[in-house]
């Protein structure tokens, strides 16, 4: 028996045994184990394959209006279930794309007829833009809530405002007239844990009783998150954003994008992020916008039927969950067109616009942060750049490429050790252990105690008149005559080197941890993280320069534009460099990523120096692995995904990679018309492949069409059923017209209406990059392959994926889930 399944369409049904047992074509999804499916019929998406492939090659044409997109059409009664999917399968781009173009000209062709169909029609053509706008409510809502809900709880392990529970810890001094400039943050009316439990404010007693709330309110917040997680969702856990890609891609994980998974990750990314783990909120927002986005798109049936049309909602609501992200609209769009969509047509684009739009106007409705911005970092910077700094800027580069290339070998390493050992089966114990370790270690460094998001603010902000943070803490010039805007380079005092000590700290803490932390089974993101650590290193090399410019003031390449006593050096820029270097190591964005560092900081100024730097971070990156982290999780999870930034660029033939190899069985096909119910049952039953050709006879060889395994199993269940006269002993016909058969025999099954007629075909001499190029940019599922129009043999999704890997001198089996 062959070891692939013939065609990426298999499809289950408990009518047979062996069929429930089949190894789906694309199997996929690292998971918690258990499959949520508390979704409607489809909980999962689709996207829009595009049919014109314009290629000389001998390949038939199938997203031709013939093609199987008719499958229906030859019924007086359609089968039910014909032409749908089973989880962790890819769809059939073509197919869904001719379903939806007869949808419209059937609309089309109706609409005149009376105004209910007009209504119908215009109701159709407005649907994309409804469900895009409900997608951007609920993402800007959902964004809004858990901001605020994050940082209530992230101030519950310091303490609790006895004025109203419900205040965080900056809220509840808002009104409180006792505060000083100097302590801001103390206030009457906000307890700390040992003023409430020891009745102390100060001493050694007092902080060795905020350091166990804080450890006790950490430690219970992972394990709340963790467990929900594990009993009601276990598809809620990571950033979601490498299963996006695949889903995006055409494949299917059903449950992943459906309500529990929604209302589970929202509760728990709340619990995460208090946690005070080493993540972010910003990657599962992308997820639960896509939630959203699936359950609405349900609600339009020229979505909800037609898997393709579902993922170009699914695409601009990834741009909307960016959008609320990071307060960037635009960048959201630039995303996903970037870095999740695989195919993004005009009006997704439009559309993904829309629903950023929409997202990001909800959000500042709301106004989470109370800034009446989107986003707790937002900066404005006065000071212009100079040419010299380019080059530590350039530095900053560099350390962000080589922190990704670190981090992405290490995650991985440590998330393949996590599935190949038993420690992966303790999850519970795993995220305890990492929040415990985090919580105890953090706690004593004022900059790893402080929600990342609150970090990053600091480290962005420039040094004001109004700055009480030890990071601003310079030897003031007595001289000065007035406070201006632009305070001079001083020299740093104390506090500046106290706080550089405990920001080297900080920045190995981050790094450890981050490692250690992205991938457990809670929701976590890693652009706050990784932002987190270039802000750091970005800060400290702008303080350095920025002394380094005070002292020798008289070097040629400080002299010709920083004078004595003026403000050259802005170490704020310097951390918004860093971060965004350190996030393009990681994920290796480019244009996106510096749109929305521009949209966080409102500085068309400071774009040259941030496109430099990601520019940098991505060379150096590459040069250690191509593989950002979300393709590289892709690749460890197993996901069948063509990824079209690989090239391929080896010699090989269709011929070489097609199946069956010499050694194999023969391949396993169907005749047009001489076969019986029994013969194809005992097919499926001893096999599992998921879809098979059809040819005129065995001794021709020559092709007809291809038939899913699915759609055989439910049309021959649903004729069972309907049908008088069908038993195991009918004759089973592909072909349009019925061959004359003895009086006697049992009234045959004519199964032309479930045929795929145009399937995609290339000759054996096909060269494999030619190939290649076709399954990405058509999403085929499968091609066969033939000689001279005789059936040679079958390339499937999975065929190319493995010999992508052997080229790549790697183990195929390693590669691909099981």
């Amino acid at each position: 028996m062959e070891s692939e399944q013939l065609f990426h369409r298999g499809y289950c049904r408990n009518s047979y045994n062996s069929i429930t047992s089949v190894s789906s074509d694309e199997e996929l999804l690292d998971g918690a184990g258990v499959i949520m499916d508390f979704q409607t019929s489809e909980d999962d998406n689709l996207l829009d394959g595009d049919t014109a492939v314009g290629t000389h090659y001998t390949m038939t044409n199938g997203g031709s209006i013939s093609s199987s997109t008719h499958l229906l059409d030859l019924l007086d009664e359609p089968i039910p279930g014909v032409g749908t999917y089973d989880d962790f399968h890819t769809i059939d781009w073509v197919r869904e794309k001719c379903k939806d173009r007869e949808r419209h000209r059937r609309i089309n062709s109706k609409k005149k007829e009376s105004a209910w169909e007009m209504t119908k029609s215009l109701y159709d053509a407005w649907s994309g833009w409804l469900v895009v706008t409900l997608t951007g409510l609920a993402s800007g809502a959902l964004a809004g809530l858990i901001d605020i809900a994050a940082d209530w709880m992230t101030d519950l392990k310091e303490g609790i405002c006895l004025s109203a529970l419900w205040y965080n810890h900056e809220q509840c001094c808002w009104g409180s007239n006792e505060t000083t400039f100097e302590e801001r943050d103390k206030c009457p009316q906000w307890k700390t844990w040992a003023e409430l439990i020891i009745g102390q404010a100060e001493g050694p007693g007092s902080y060795i009783m905020n350091y166990m709330m804080y450890i006790f309110w950490a430690l219970s917040f992972a394990f709340l998150a963790v467990s929900l997680v594990k009993v009601f969702a276990p598809y809620a856990c990571g950033s979601g954003i490498p299963e996006i890609k695949t889903i995006l891609s055409g494949f299917i994980i059903r449950g992943y994008l459906g309500k529990w998974t929604l209302m589970i990750k929202t509760i728990t990314l709340v619990l995460a992020v208090a946690s005070g783990l080493s993540l972010g909120k910003e990657g599962p927002l992308v997820h639960v916008a896509c939630c959203c986005g699936n359950i609405f798109s349900y609600l339009f049936p020229k979505y909800s039927t037609n898997e393709a049309k579902k993922r170009e909602v699914l695409s601009a609501a990834s741009a909307a969950g960016v959008s609320v992200a990071f307060g960037a609209p635009i960048g959201g769009v630039l995303f996903s067109l970037e870095e999740v969509s695989y195919y993004f047509p005009l009006k997704t684009l439009w559309r993904s616009f829309f629903a950023a739009l929409v997202a990001a106007f909800v959000l500042r409705s709301i106004n989470p942060f109370g800034n009446s911005r989107l986003v707790l970092f937002y900066v404005e910077y006065h000071t212009p750049w100079y040419l010299f700094e380019l080059f530590p800027f350039i530095l900053l580069g560099v350390f962000g490429g080589l922190w990704g290339a670190f981090f992405i070998r290490a995650n991985i390493a440590w998330c393949r050790r996590r599935k190949s050992t038993k420690f992966g089966k303790y999850p519970v114990l795993e995220v305890i252990v990492v929040a415990a370790i985090t919580a105890v270690v953090a706690f004593p460094n004022p900059y790893t105690r402080l929600n990342t998001s609150e970090l990053i603010k600091e480290l962005f902000t420039d040094c004001g008149p109004l700055e009480s943070s030890s990071l601003c803490d310079y030897r003031s010039d007595m001289n000065a005559s007035k406070i201006v805007d632009d305070i001079p380079d001083r020299p740093a005092g104390l506090g500046v080197y106290s706080a550089i000590w405990q920001l080297c700290l900080a920045l190995i803490f981050k790094i450890i941890m981050t490692v250690f932390t992205f991938g457990i089974k809670v929701p976590s993101g890693l652009f706050i993280p990784s932002m987190a650590i270039g802000a750091i290193a970005g800060r400290i090399v702008g303080i350095a320069v920025e002394q380094l410019a005070y002292y020798h003031h008289d070097w040629f390449i400080f002299k010709e534009w920083c004078e004595v006593g003026a403000d050259c050096i802005t170490p704020g820029l310097y951390a918004m460099v860093g971060a965004a270097a350190c996030l393009g190591g990681v994920t290796r964005m480019t244009v996106s990523l510096v749109v929305i560092v521009f949209e966080l900081t409102g500085g068309l100024e400071y774009i040259v120096p941030l496109m430099a730097a990601v520019m940098t971070s991505k060379w150096v990156g590459d040069a250690f692995g191509r593989e950002g982290i979300y393709e590289a999780h892709i690749r460890l999870n197993g996901y069948p995904f063509l990824d079209a930034k690989e090239e391929f660029t080896h010699t090989t033939l269709a011929a070489d990679v097609m199946r069956p190899r010499r050694s194999d069985p023969p391949l396993a096909v169907l005749t047009q018309d001489n076969m019986t119910v029994d013969d194809i049952e005992s097919m499926i039953n001893e096999t599992s492949y998921n879809g098979f050709p059809v040819i005129m006879s065995r001794e021709s060889q020559r092709l007809v069409g291809f038939a899913l395994r699915r759609d055989l199993t439910i049309a021959i269940e649903s004729a069972r059923k309907k049908q008088e006269g069908i038993v195991g002993s009918s004759r089973v016909c592909f072909a349009q017209h019925t061959p004359s058969l003895p009086a006697e025999s049992p009234r045959p099954l004519k199964l032309r209406s479930i045929l795929d007629m145009s399937p995609f075909t290339v000759t054996d001499h096909t060269p494999m990059e030619i190939v290649v190029d076709i399954f990405r940019k058509l999403g085929l599922r499968q091609c066969l392959v033939t000689h001279n129009g005789r059936l040679l043999g079958i390339i499937t999704k999975k065929d190319i994926l493995r010999h992508m890997a052997q080229t790549a001198n790697q183990d195929p089996a390693s590669i691909m889930f099981n």
